[in-house]
């Protein structure tokens, strides 16, 4: 027996929606628009052909995210957990020169 798992609470909004049919009209795959947004590839799909946002007009193109691919999620984390290593580093090579610079 399969259960439906919960909604995720993200919903679209006209400016959103403006933003997708900027993307496909570049030609951004579906896939790759719906995972910028985190949503199911059929929201995507319900905005492209009209049947949601129909009256709302395509983002300009200088106004769109770039273009994916995108990274996964564990990409994405990956790359958090490095920044946070950074961030660290800096914080303690900061203290470092401080502390020489008051012992002068």
């Amino acid at each position: 027996m399969s259960r439906r798992a919960q909604p995720s609470g993200i919903t679209l909004s006209a400016a959103d929606a403006a933003l997708i049919k900027g993307m496909l009209r570049r030609g951004d795959r579906q896939h790759d628009i719906a995972a910028w947004f985190g949503v199911n590839g059929g929201r995507v799909a319900e905005i492209a052909v009209g049947a949601r946002f129909g009256e709302v007009q395509a983002a300009n193109a200088a106004d769109l995210p770039p273009r994916g691919p995108y990274p996964k999620a564990a990409q994405a984390l990956a790359a958090i957990e490095s920044l946070a290593l950074a961030k660290s580093a800096l914080a303690a090579a900061e203290n470092t020169i401080r502390r020489l610079a008051n012992h002068r």
